[in-house]
């Protein structure tokens, strides 16, 4: 059964349940209402009656000149004497009567007498200077009945055209509230096919539009996503193919004798400079792989920052030299940073030896709190990188100008993103790359 069948008959169902318990509830009031309000129509009646039967006839031996009085109000009544436990005078047959006295007890006070099949509303009403003389109205319940059923009929009237309505209603709103899910699912389909192109936004409220705007921001990330494997694909065939080609060239000139003795030995260098190039990307996309799938090898430990950075000063200390490269470091004290020691110390060399091939003669390197972030910054005094190229320069195989491999920014930014900082690269005053690192205080990854 559909979701919109089945909150249809969901809230079907509940409305006749509310329906029955309401109808019965009112019916039920109904009747007590007419009973109560046909006892206050002969307890009026009966007053009236009385009080004329005091003013006219004031003692017990004169009931008899008041019957013909009575019979001509035309009203079921007793003339009941509650001393002597006997009816003195009554506008029913004697027959009735009696039948009246046996089935019911005169002498208490109930408000619902029986008479074979019917039931009457009784009202008493006392007489003033006669003790215990009582004047007894009844009237039958058919006609109270009878009003009940008729305003049943009607409530029951009001209660279909009602439920009619609800019904109509209910099926516009989980309409409303069921086309977008169906609308929601066939986008589903077309990110199942890659359809990614195709999709369209899905008009909705509430949760389901929290919904929608998750699954369309899912698909841009998955879109995202596959877009950048190809795109790793292709790199990384393109890197791995051109020291191939340049090893099989090599290897089958000098197979086939083409190159001399000079030649072949400079082939050879080739040949192993190439297949070291081709270890380091292979190493470096193993990494890669392992820092994007597995999380379980990182031990997170309490990292001075000062320290952290003697280390990669000693590391790149002789391509400093080499260059020529004047690097500056500035490192406020007791700064802690809760990363996995071996891969932060990869990443802030990879960032760092960026700094430094790009690098005309300066590169400079900061680590200081502002407020509940650590900061860490290399600069450089090079070429920079073009704004076009900033919103992918942390890709795979993306290289700038004298870059190696186009790994290296990747696998800083997944190994600071694994030890929950963030990465980005801005101008820097010295003209060059600012590579920014920012991580919270006191938060290690779990």
């Amino acid at each position: 059964m559909k979701l919109q069948s089945q909150l249809n008959a969901a809230f079907t169902a509940l409305l006749i349940v509310i329906m029955a318990a309401a109808g019965y509830v009112i019916y039920s009031l109904i009747m007590d209402l007419l009973i109560q309000d046909e006892q206050r129509q002969l307890e009026e009646t009966g007053e009236l009656l009385v009080s004329v039967l005091n003013e006219q006839y004031g003692t017990e031996s004169d009931f008899r000149q008041f019957n013909g009085f009575l019979k001509e109000q035309n009203l079921q009544l007793f003339m009941y004497d509650r001393n002597q436990d006997a009816v003195l005078f009554s506008t029913m047959s004697l027959p009735v009567v009696n039948e009246f006295f046996q089935q019911n007890d005169f002498s208490a006070n109930e408000t619902l007498w029986e008479y074979e099949n019917e039931r009457f509303v009784t009202s008493r009403i006392l007489f003033y200077d006669i003790s215990g003389l009582e004047l007894i109205l009844l009237t039958p319940m058919d006609d109270l009945e009878m009003v009940q059923q008729d305003f049943f009929n009607r409530l029951f009237l009001v209660f279909l055209i009602g439920a009619v309505a609800a019904v109509l209603l209910s099926y516009f709103m989980t309409n409303k509230l069921v086309t977008p899910l169906s609308q929601l699912k066939s986008q589903l389909k077309k990110i199942e096919k890659r359809q990614f192109k195709d999709m369209d936004r899905v008009k909705a409220t509430g949760e389901i539009k929290e919904v929608e705007q998750g699954v369309f921001d899912m698909a841009q990330e998955l879109q995202r996503y596959m877009n950048s494997q190809q795109t790793f694909f292709q790199n990384a065939s393109h890197e791995l193919k051109t020291p191939l080609m340049t090893i099989q060239g090599y290897a089958e000139g000098i197979k086939d004798g083409i190159f001399d003795e000079k030649e072949s030995e400079k082939g050879l260098e080739v040949m192993v400079t190439e297949v070291n190039r081709l270890k380091g990307i292979i190493n470096e996309m193993i990494l890669l792989a392992k820092l994007d799938s597995d999380l379980s090898d990182s031990e997170p430990v309490p990292i001075d920052a000062k320290e952290l950075i003697d280390k990669v000063i000693d590391r790149a200390l002789p391509i400093i030299t080499e260059k020529g490269i004047n690097f500056e470091q500035s490192v406020e004290n007791n700064i802690m940073i809760v990363a996995d020691e071996e891969k932060m110390l990869r990443a802030v060399l990879n960032i760092v030896f960026n700094g430094i091939r790009h690098a005309n003669s300066k590169v400079r390197v900061q680590v200081l709190k502002k407020k509940q972030m650590i900061e860490m910054v290399v600069e450089d005094d090079g070429e920079g990188v073009p704004p076009e190229e900033a919103a992918h320069i942390f890709h795979r195989f993306v290289k700038g100008k004298n870059g190696e491999t186009g790994l290296g920014l990747a696998i800083a930014r997944a190994i600071i993103e694994q030890s929950n900082g963030t990465i980005s690269v801005d101008r820097s005053e010295l003209g060059g790359a600012k590579f920014k690192i920012l991580f919270e205080t006191g938060k290690e990854k779990s």
